[in-house]
């Protein structure tokens, strides 16, 4: 079977990492509601490529594990069905690179069980799936992100174990490699690289759902580093990168409240090296998606109570400009 990136050599991913971005019109700071998927679902994963939004996977109200993904295209009244993945999934990673959506690992269920290595691609010109080369290991609740036209993959847990694995897919060469671990072994945490640094933060291990880690891998020196925690330790939400400042979003382990939801919105400002609280989630929520495109935020899927909830809200968050 060709591999699907078998047409793109590094020039091009270059070239297309730079030219995907869109702009939204302008308008105030804040929160603003999105279309609602048309399937409810959390513990998925999202991206943003060629002008749509794209939510893969997860569970479905039923708890069953989903094979489905639906996209919407900026400005559309409602989100289109793409064809089913090969491997339906429940926490799985999701990038966009050279032109396609590449989901990785995930678990196949029931629950939080049977990880698997899988490398699923869509490619929006044929409308179809493929497998690429398999993840090293299998692993589930990892996060991934794009540094130097290469998949990375973070952590995650298989047998309820959290692991601090790390491995880079080259789509030219189909092929993965190992990476230096991180230092703190994790799960349902979450990811965002920019200006030459993989920001690794919160999650959950060994029972500790709140954990506020915030650790980070210099690509130009090779290894970890540590970095200011994150205010509210949580698990289970997201992260995005928006103009140089990393975004971390909703969540769960909040033992405050009786849906055990975190609201919070907190800005790492790279600039100043802090932490900044920004206005909550109007509808706080966890085991969802953080897609950063023309200035704002896009949050589509997740749950609204810890556990199982799946719900299909999207809205959208234009923060004011950060400090660079």
């Amino acid at each position: 079977m060709p591999h699907p990136f078998r047409a793109f050599g590094a020039a091009t991913l270059a070239l297309i990492a730079t030219v995907s971005t869109i702009s939204f019109a302008l308008g105030d700071t804040g929160w603003t509601s999105l279309p609602d998927l048309a399937v409810a679902r959390q513990e998925v994963a999202a991206v943003w490529l060629d002008g749509a939004l794209y939510v893969v996977g997860g569970f479905g109200t039923g708890r069953e594990t989903l094979s489905s993904a639906e996209r919407w295209r900026e400005g559309a009244s409602e989100w289109e069905r793409l064809p089913d993945m090969p491997v339906a999934v429940n926490h799985p990673a999701a990038v966009a690179i050279a032109g396609r959506l590449v989901v990785v690992g995930g678990f196949g269920g029931p629950g939080l069980q049977n990880p698997v290595d899988a490398t699923q691609v869509y490619d929006p010109a044929t409308d179809a799936w493929s497998l690429a080369a398999s993840l090293p290991t299998v692993r589930g609740a990892l996060a991934a992100a794009v540094v130097d036209d290469l998949v990375i993959a973070v952590g995650g847990a298989r047998g309820g174990v959290s692991v601090a694995e790390v491995a880079a897919y080259d789509p030219v060469a189909d092929a993965w490699t190992a990476w230096p671990d991180m230092p703190s072994a994790r799960d349902h945490h979450a990811v965002a690289a920019v200006d030459g640094h993989l920001h690794a933060i919160g999650g959950r291990a060994a029972g500790d759902f709140t954990m506020a880690t915030h650790e980070v891998y210099d690509l130009a020196a090779a290894r970890w580093i540590e970095a200011p925690p994150m205010p509210t330790g949580r698990s289970g939400h997201a992260v995005a990168a928006l103009d140089g400042c990393l975004y971390a979003l909703g969540g769960e382990g909040n033992q405050a409240r009786t849906d055990g939801m975190f609201d919070q919105v907190e800005r790492f400002v790279r600039a100043t090296g802090e932490w900044e609280q920004l206005p909550a989630m109007p509808v706080p929520r966890h085991g969802m998606g953080a897609v950063a495109v023309g200035g704002r935020l896009l949050v589509p899927a997740g749950a609204t109570v810890a556990g199982f909830g799946a719900v299909a809200v999207a809205d959208a968050f234009k923060p004011t400009p950060c400090a660079r």
